[in-house]
Order: structure tokens, then sequence, then C-alpha cells
């Protein structure tokens, strides 16, 4: 089943409720028909049998002009399985970013080129002042030309990011703002602390309205990239990022509350 939504880069909320008729495994994406590779969502969900119905809750905090939202069984071909009960759009708050203007800039181009980094040619991107730049290459290497398995890495002294094509083409426009943010965390606060390089670009993400789902997975990307965390050490780095995003969405839900 494809949506059309008439999205016009604008930031909304879809609610969408989806009943099986049988024992399933759902599958939600949205993007942009126009490109390949411009996924602002994937979702899956097992319904376990017939007559079970959930509502999703899918965050748009970027759009682009045009989108499509497909909601289909993983497993067949065709739509009998599951039906929508109810499907609504609203708008979404506004950015609540508390963050430097160099930050708000350098988010604002990172959120710019994730979305067309799907179908961008490999080359040197530089932001609209020139303060950042980002080196897109089809793979980052070492020294010896061997390929590391990092989707991206900053460069020490400069505000210079430099991006994995091949890593990004199968991450989602989320993922790749997730990773970017955690980046730029290091050249602000000039920092070589991965941990707090990923709780100020987790706060970055979702103070920018990103779903906390892609975050967690953009996490284990970014911790893929360090072999050396492994059993307790990436565990509590795990832990810490899990930790956080609990009580920041729980604090947001105080405040709406109140």
């Amino acid at each position: 089943m494809i949506i059309p939504i008439p999205t016009n880069k604008q930031r909304f909320v879809i609610h969408v409720r989806i009943r099986a008729h049988r024992a399933m495994e759902l599958g939600i994406q949205a993007y942009d028909p126009r490109y390949r590779h411009t996924y602002y969502l994937r979702r899956k969900a097992r319904f376990f049998k017939g007559g079970e119905a959930r509502t999703f809750q899918l965050k748009f905090p970027v759009s682009s002009k045009e989108m499509e939202l497909l909601i289909f069984d993983k497993n067949v071909l065709h739509d009998r399985n599951f039906s929508v009960v109810s499907f609504n759009v609203k708008p979404m708050e506004p950015i609540s970013l508390w963050a430097s203007e160099s930050e708000h800039r350098f988010l604002k181009f990172a959120v710019a080129f994730a979305q067309k980094a799907g179908y961008t040619p490999t080359g040197y991107y530089d932001s609209p002042k020139g303060e950042f730049l980002f080196q897109y290459v089809p793979s980052i290497t070492d020294g010896s030309g061997k390929e590391l398995i990092t989707p991206a890495r900053t460069h020490r002294l400069m505000p210079r990011v430099q991006i994995s094509k091949r890593m990004f083409l199968g991450y989602s426009i989320p993922i790749r703002v997730a990773i970017l943010a955690h980046e730029g965390c290091h050249w602000f606060l000039n920092t070589r602390s991965q941990t707090t390089a990923d709780l100020c670009g987790i706060k970055k993400y979702l103070d920018y309205g990103f779903p906390k789902i892609e975050a967690v997975y953009a996490m284990t990307k970014i911790f893929g990239s360090y072999p050396e965390l492994i059993g307790q050490a990436q565990l509590k780095r795990t832990r810490d990022v899990m930790d956080f995003i609990e009580d920041y969405i729980q604090e947001k839900e105080t405040i709406s509350d109140t």
C-alpha cells in the first residue's frame, strides 16, 4: 500500500493505526520517490495474531518536497493481511534546540547533506558560509588503503568530516543525521571522548525532533566503528546512551504534562 503525502518540506507527525487480519510482520517506509536511498523512516513490527491493532507515531522533523509512505506485509506481495484503521497527519512543534549559532549552522548543513547523501556524487561539500567541510569519499581508509569500518570521522584540527558513501547509502536520513551530529560534537567540544560525543550528538538529534528508534540504531553503527569496544566497555556505552534517551523522553513528557 503506497500513500502519497504532499509534504512540501514541512515538519509533521503521522498517526496511523493498523489492524492485522492474521499473524504477520509489517513494514513501514517513507521515502522521496524521486531519488534512490532517501528513506526518511523505516520501521517493522510483528503482529502475533489476527485482530491485533497497533497505532504508530511516525515523526518527520524534516521532509522532502514529495514523499510516499509504503505500508506492506514483509512476507507476501499483497496487502490483504492488514488494513489501515485510521490515518491522521498533524503539524510538528517547532525545533527547540539550545546551541550556539555555529552549532545551529552545522546541524542545518548536516541535515541538508543527509537528505541528499543517497544520490549525490562523492567530492567536497562546503557549508554556505564556508565554515564546515564534508569530504564524501567512496569509503574511509587508513594510511595503507585498507577500508575502515567507520561511517564518518572528524579531523582533529579543523571542522572537516570525512564520510563513507558506501556506508551512508544503507542508512536512513535520521541515522545519517545522528552520526553527523556525533562527529560535530567532537569538533565543537574539542573532545576525543566517544561517550561525550554520543550524548551531545543524541541530544541535538532529539532536540531537532528525530525519533528515538533511529537514534538507538545509529549508536550501534557508531559503536561498530570501534572494534576495541567489546564486552563491558560496549555495554556501558550502550547503557549510557539508552539511559540518556529515556531520561530525555521522560523529561519532555513531564514538561508537556505541566
